[in-house]
C-alpha cells in the first residue's frame, strides 16, 4: 500500500476549458485503461481521438489533464501500480474524475444536459438545479484477532484470492462503526469488541474509500452467510497466504497482524 500523500506531488484544480502547452495527460479509454508510452506519462495528445479533456490541477509542477479517448489497449490500474506507484497514485484520482464526467453528462433527475460549474468540480443541471459532484462509496475492512489468530474468509466474488478480510459497503443511515459490526455479523455470525480505526485508502475499483479497522473477537461461532462468504476460519500468521500485490489496505492490515504476532 502506498503511504505517500497524493498532495506531495499534486495541487488540485479543475476546468473544462483550460489548455496548456506543457502538461501531463492521463489518457483513459472506455475500459478505464491508462495509456503509457516508453517514458510512462505522455505530454502530447495530438494523435488521439479525444472525447473530452479536463484540467485537474498540477502534477509534479506541470499542468495535468484527464483525457478520454478511443484507443484499444492500455494498462489496467493494477498494472500501473506495479509499473510506477507515483503515477498510479495520481491515476487513481484521474480515473474517478473520468468516470464522474462520463456518468453525469445528463441530469439523473430530469435528463437535461448538465453544465460544468464555474468554480467547483461539479456538474449542474440548468433546468432543475440538481448538482452532481464526483462520488465515492465508503466501505469498511476489518482485521479481527482472536489471540494469535486472524479471521479470514473466502469470498464468492474473489476468483484469484483464497482468503481475505471481512469488508463491505456502508449502508445509508448507519455510522462507520455500525457498518463494521453489521458486516461481521452478517458475513460470519460473530460479535467483536475493541473496534479501532487505523487508516483509509482511496480504492478506484471502482470508486471506494476503504476505511481500515482492527477488532478483537468477542463471542459466537463462525457461521457464514453462504452467499458473499463461502468459508471462514482463523489463521495463525504462518498459515496466511499473502496476496500477489501489496496495492491494497487489506495487505497492509495483514502485514500489520503478522508484524505484531
Amino acid at each position: 500500500m502506498i503511504e505517500k500523500s497524493i498532495y506531495e506531488d499534486y495541487q488540485i484544480n479543475f476546468s473544462d476549458s483550460y489548455t496548456s502547452n506543457d502538461a501531463y495527460y492521463f489518457v483513459f479509454n472506455q475500459d478505464r485503461e491508462l495509456y503509457l508510452d516508453n517514458d510512462n506519462l505522455i505530454n502530447n495528445i495530438s494523435s488521439f481521438n479525444i472525447n473530452f479533456s479536463l484540467y485537474i490541477g498540477q502534477y509534479k509542477n506541470k499542468d495535468c489533464f484527464v483525457v478520454n479517448s478511443d484507443f484499444e489497449k492500455g494498462y489496467d490500474l493494477k498494472e500501473v501500480y506495479e509499473i510506477d506507484k507515483d503515477i498510479y497514485l495520481m491515476a487513481a484520482k484521474a480515473v474517478l474524475v473520468n468516470d464522474w464526467y462520463i456518468s453525469h453528462q445528463f441530469c439523473g433527475r430530469c435528463g437535461t444536459e448538465t453544465e460544468v460549474d464555474e468554480k467547483d468540480m461539479m456538474l449542474k443541471c440548468p433546468k432543475c438545479g440538481q448538482v452532481h459532484y464526483p462520488r465515492i462509496a465508503p466501505a469498511i475492512i476489518v482485521a479481527i484477532r482472536n489471540e494469535d489468530k486472524l479471521l479470514m474468509a473466502k469470498h464468492s466474488y474473489h476468483d484469484n484470492i483464497r482468503y481475505a478480510l471481512i469488508a463491505g459497503f456502508v449502508e445509508p443511515g448507519e455510522s462507520i462503526e455500525e457498518a463494521v459490526h453489521r458486516e461481521v455479523s452478517e458475513e460470519v455470525g460473530i460479535k467483536i469488541k475493541n473496534l479501532k480505526y487505523l487508516k483509509s485508502q482511496s480504492w478506484p475499483f471502482p470508486n471506494s474509500l476503504m476505511l481500515a479497522f482492527e477488532a478483537e473477537y468477542d463471542s459466537g461461532d463462525i457461521k457464514v452467510d453462504g452467499d458473499e462468504i463461502l468459508k471462514a476460519k482463523w489463521f495463525k500468521k504462518d498459515e496466511i497466504i499473502r496476496y500477489a500485490s501489496d496495492i491494497s489496505i487489506s495487505d497492509w492490515l495483514i502485514q500489520r497482524f503478522i508484524d505484531n504476532n
